[in-house]
């Protein structure tokens, strides 16, 4: 979760509108809709390692083994699973057997979950590119070129897939296309991925501030300033948008004005992506706990503790909440109660989000780590 390091990044305050890609990209093929009704929760581990994990039991029903660890979520669509590796492999795996489908090769490692959607699976990658390939047959589509890498992962919405870079900057690229339709730049490199919801694009910057830009043309809406950088993914549900930072709060703001209607304070940094399902807002901490709070008045509901820092991003279905953690397993947790149902140790850190195959519970729009918002399934 890391690339803390960087340096000569120029600050600005301003949408910028890059020169157009011309060249025309191939036909994409129609998917064949396909529903996964098996009660099924995948994720991935620094093992290297997709799991399918039966969600009555824990237990595996398949595993897939990529080339080299797996730091991203997965993505479940048109009937597949698809996942990224650290090597740059995008492999694209059956939902129902993990057998293999297709594999692309993105240059670059990818710390940047997928988003699939439109018949397309876009990627970025730490070589300064956003791909784009066929969700059916794999083949290569289009790439997007910037001056910098891609941690954080995209977000497609109608015709345009939104992205944060390395470069201190968003951008609004055509889906179609990879044409640059908009750019705005913040002060400081971005690993928070956007969410778009009402219009409007959210997204937090290591400079600090949460960010509402109008996501057909990038001018900024407003711009709240915190006490510490958002590596985190903002979440909107019922016109607040949750957010945590590195200042060790997770803040809920007012969607139309930026304005902070309440903040759940620890003494560690949120990094993973919160959900909203009934009324509570879930989110892992750095300091190994899984919060639920209530969505309207911050309060804290219940707490559970894992055996290291939590990166990941819970998914809430079927009376149970699933969370990764860095102690290598991933929980499965009574909704209303944060009791235990069952843990499954991988062989390595999860910093992957757990999707289910089956539509979850949490309501709003969610970044691509959240699980939701993944696309056509």
């Amino acid at each position: 979760m890391g690339c803390f390091f960087l340096a000569g990044c120029q600050p600005a305050d301003s949408v910028t509108p890059p020169a157009p890609v011309v060249a025309p990209a191939p036909p994409v093929t129609t998917p064949t809709p396909r529903a996964i009704s098996e009660p099924v929760v995948y994720t991935g581990s620094f093992d290297g390692n997709l799991y399918a994990l039966d969600t009555l039991t824990g237990l595996p029903r398949w595993t897939f083994k990529a080339d080299t660890s797996i730091q991203v979520s997965p993505v479940v669509a048109y009937g597949l699973v698809y996942i990224a590796s650290l090597g740059g492999m995008i492999y694209a795996v059956d939902a129902a057997t993990g057998a293999l489908r297709w594999q692309a090769r993105a240059p670059g490692p990818v710390q940047s979950s997928l988003v699939v959607s439109a018949g397309r699976v876009f990627v970025g990658t730490q070589a300064s590119r956003l791909y784009a390939f066929d969700a059916t047959t794999g083949g290569y589509l289009w790439v997007f070129r910037s001056t910098n890498g891609f941690y954080a992962s995209p977000l497609a919405v109608g015709n345009l897939v939104y992205i944060g870079g390395l470069d201190n900057s968003v951008y609004a690229i055509d889906v179609a296309t990879g044409a640059a339709r908009w750019k705005y730049t913040t002060d400081a490199y971005i690993l928070s991925s956007p969410t778009v919801a009402g219009g409007v694009l959210f997204i937090g910057s290591e400079d600090g501030n949460l960010y509402a830009l109008d996501a057909a043309t990038g001018l900024q809406k407003w711009k709240t300033p915190l006490k510490g950088a958002i590596d985190a993914s903002p979440v909107v549900a019922g016109g607040l948008v949750y957010v945590g930072g590195t200042d060790g709060r997770l803040n809920a703001f007012e969607a139309a004005t930026g304005v902070v209607r309440w903040s759940f304070v620890k003494d560690a940094p949120f990094y993973g992506s919160a959900v909203v399902a009934g009324g509570v807002v879930y989110v892992g901490s750095r300091d190994h706990n899984l919060y639920a709070i209530d969505a309207v008045s911050g309060r804290l509901v219940w707490s559970f503790r894992t055996d290291f820092d939590i990166y990941a991003t819970p998914v809430v279905t079927n009376g149970s909440v699933y969370i990764g953690s860095a102690d290598f397993r991933l929980y499965a947790l009574n909704v209303r109660t944060g009791g235990l149902r069952w843990k499954y140790r991988t062989g390595g850190v999860l910093l992957s989000s757990p999707v289910v195959a089956q539509r979850n519970l949490t309501v709003g729009v969610y970044p691509t780590v959240s699980g939701a918002n993944k696309g056509d399934y």
